[in-house]
């Protein structure tokens, strides 16, 4: 990639944040509008679930091989691709006439989503180079999580209320395209300078994972124990087959040797916390605004801004810390926050009172604006730049991953709590299982924070860095041999 000037990076910075809202804002949005979706296509509690874990699954599924596919013909190409798929996902799901084929839309949103987080992020880091820079660019990008989730459940709550629920996914019709003009425009293409070849059987690995391990989570509370543990042993099977057929590989679709690298490990498995931490938080607090206090959509979404607006300001203060002062304290910052929220709501009854539902709120904000810069920027950095796109790939997929995880978990949790029990008698005590699920992702951000971000771990992540490069570089002298 050429060097840009110090505006144009900007601008490219901005036009990749647009990708990140519309994906952010289009999750925020959908959970304010789940009740009005239940009445109107009569969803049970698992189908709720799926029309969010139907998304970040195939977004989870997907993610490695858009940011090796980026990396091998070309971020900007793959990028555009992805903007308009999504945008025709959109306007499909608007059109949806059943639950079923609103689901099937979604998983085509996410095919078009696998394209732009992790691809936005690899652009983002080979633009900017300098690392303190770079940080402070990460924090901004988290910003837009916070700015999606001020303004979408405000904005989604207006449009179910006022024209319906299917006016959501209009959104991201306009912003899409405005992203799609100014990236033909403005970004320039760039790709690794080594191609990654294809590697199918790993994706198809990596689906089987993903797709048993959350089917069986969810149908196990309605289908029964026997009925899902075949998907459980298929999990199983392919969690065993990526172990052992990708480290054979010379180009896997999942390198485990970035593993070797305890911050690299960490942000991993804390990506996956907190991301399972925000999908159990907003789905039950969703349900418990609507279906329980009984507020209107438009209210309910005002009862988020106490978690939306912490997250939006703490976020480009993380990335700050992060460029100065490195990851240890805004991840210790994020495990408190988080666990300190969860632990209001799973032994103090939050919900009760609105002074303490509204602190658990703030607290909750506080954690997640500040655990998403870390782990983005200790993802990527010190890993070799030609592998970017597949490094920031990684840690998107653990997000979704997490999110995944946390809906399913968590909805699931709750429907067997609340059984054939009056719904609104039943769901503070059914969702109280749910909240001690979110105190130990809380309490996991605080711990690997802290054992990821010291000394030892970064010893950890020099070796592993000089591994690889040393790695990179006797494979393209093979090659060039092979050339001649």
């Amino acid at each position: 990639m050429p060097e840009l000037s110090h505006r144009r990076r900007l601008l490219v910075l901005a036009i990749c944040c647009m990708s990140l809202l519309i994906v952010s804002l289009d999750n925020t949005v959908l959970n304010v509008a789940l009740p009005s979706m239940q009445r109107d296509l009569h969803a049970t509690t698992s189908g709720l679930q799926w029309t969010i874990d139907a998304y970040t699954l195939v977004l989870a599924s997907l993610l490695m091989l858009a940011g090796s596919t980026a990396d091998r013909v070309g971020r900007k190409r793959v990028f555009m691709a992805g903007l308009i798929v999504f945008s025709i996902g959109s306007l499909l799901c608007s059109l949806a006439p059943s639950l079923d084929l609103l689901i099937v839309f979604r998983m085509v949103q996410a095919v078009g989503g696998s394209m732009l987080n992790p691809v936005a992020m690899s652009i983002i880091t080979n633009t900017f180079t300098d690392a303190r820079e770079r940080a402070r660019a990460i924090g901004a990008w988290g910003a837009v999580v916070g700015i999606s989730m001020a303004a979408g459940p405000l904005v989604g709550g207006l449009l179910v209320e006022s024209v319906g629920w299917r006016s959501i996914f209009w959104l991201n019709l306009p912003v899409g395209a405005a992203a799609l003009l100014l990236t033909l425009r403005f970004v320039p293409e760039s790709r690794a300078p080594r191609a990654r070849r294809p590697d199918p059987v790993g994706q198809l690995l990596v689906i089987a994972l993903f797709g048993s391990l959350t089917y069986a989570i969810i149908e196990a509370p309605d289908s029964g124990f026997q009925a899902v543990l075949p998907f459980g042993v298929v999990a199983c099977a392919a969690l065993l087959g990526l172990l052992w057929y990708e480290p054979r590989r010379d180009e896997p679709l999942i390198d485990l040797r970035f593993f070797r690298s305890a911050p690299f490990s960490g942000a991993t498995v804390i990506a996956v916390s907190a991301f399972a931490a925000l999908g159990g938080f907003l789905f039950l607090s969703t349900l418990y605004l609507q279906n329980v206090r009984g507020l209107d959509a438009r209210h309910a979404g005002l009862w988020m801004l106490p978690l939306a607006a912490p997250t939006f300001l703490c976020a480009p203060l993380s990335g700050r810390l992060v460029g100065s002062r490195g990851p240890r304290v805004p991840l210790l910052v994020a495990g408190c926050a988080m666990t300190a929220s969860a632990v209001l709501f799973a032994a103090f009854g939050a919900e009760t009172s609105d002074v303490t539902l509204f602190l658990g709120y703030v607290l909750f904000g506080v954690g997640f604006g500040f655990v998403n810069a870390p782990i983005t920027n200790t993802a990527v950095s010190g890993m070799p730049r030609a592998q970017a796109g597949v490094a920031a790939a990684v840690a998107s997929t653990s997000r979704q991953l997490g999110q995944t995880l946390g809906v399913a978990i968590v909805g699931s949790v709750l429907a067997s709590g609340i059984g054939s029990s009056p719904y609104k008698d039943a769901f503070v005590s059914a969702a109280r299982p749910g909240w001690w699920i979110l105190t130990a992702c809380g309490v996991a951000v605080l711990v690997l924070g802290l054992v990821s971000s010291g000394r030892w771990a970064r010893g950890t992540a020099e070796r592993t860095a000089e591994q690889l490069e040393s790695a990179e570089v006797k494979e393209a002298a093979v090659e060039a041999g092979a050339r001649r």
